[in-house]
């Protein structure tokens, strides 16, 4: 599970750092960067952002007004020069508040944090943009997610979902204690899986290839300490 990050901050010099902080964490990626609260609130209306780092003290809005001002808002990181705003930051439920300069040691510490508390509030759940509206798709409810071209289709026990989105994207946030990739093109729920036949898995009666250099891994994940003999 990747984090997307914007920051938000009108020194350059800070964003700067910042940046190079997240290229550094496996887990992190930058989502954008602005130097004023008025370009943020663009770029968090048409981007997916996980995890804001923002400034307080920037020309014409503060990051406070900026927060003020959001209905929903990701998790936010204040980055301040300043100590007086930990009350008011308290107030509007800022995750965590780093004094610059910043160390890498407090900023993984607070991205490590944050990362465990999305995933908690990810656990049950997650949204996709499918014909122009965001559906919630439980993940209890996905039977297997299927590669098409630039595209994906979560296939889930009602209906499928089309969405643009990258594979890669798609496996690294399924959580892989339940998910299995099973196929360049496939991954598939452990707990929907009916019964395999051969090199194909069935799961909601759709027969998924297994690709033959995933086999032995598949095999292994899906039975291990579940195969009854005699």
């Amino acid at each position: 599970m990747n984090l997307r990050c914007l920051v938000v901050d009108d020194e350059p010099m800070a964003r700067k750092g910042l940046k190079e902080y997240i290229a550094d964490v496996s887990f992190l990626e930058l989502a954008g960067e602005c130097d004023s609260a008025f370009k943020a609130v663009e770029l968090l209306h048409n981007e997916q952002v996980d995890l804001l780092f923002l400034d307080i003290q920037m020309p014409r809005m503060t990051g406070l007004e900026l927060l003020r001002s959001l209905p929903q808002r990701p998790l936010v990181i204040l980055t301040t020069a300043y100590a007086d705003y930990a009350v008011e930051s308290f107030e509007l439920e800022v995750f965590d508040y780093l004094l610059k300069p910043v160390s890498f040691e407090r900023f993984l510490k607070a991205v490590s944090r944050a990362k465990t508390v999305l995933k908690k509030e990810t656990a049950e759940f997650f949204f996709i943009r499918c014909d122009n509206r965001l559906e919630k798709i439980a993940l209890a409810d996905v039977l297997y997610a299927e590669a098409l071209q630039n595209y994906v289709a979560i296939h889930t026990q009602a209906r499928k979902y089309i969405t643009y989105l990258t594979f890669k994207g798609v496996e690294e946030y399924l959580p892989g204690e339940h998910f299995l990739k099973v196929h360049k093109s496939f991954i598939v729920a452990l707990g929907k899986i009916e019964s395999i036949e051969g090199n194909e898995v069935i799961v909601g009666g759709h027969h998924i290839p297994v690709s033959r250099n995933l086999k032995d891994e598949v095999m292994e994940k899906i039975l291990h300490n579940r195969f009854l003999k005699r």
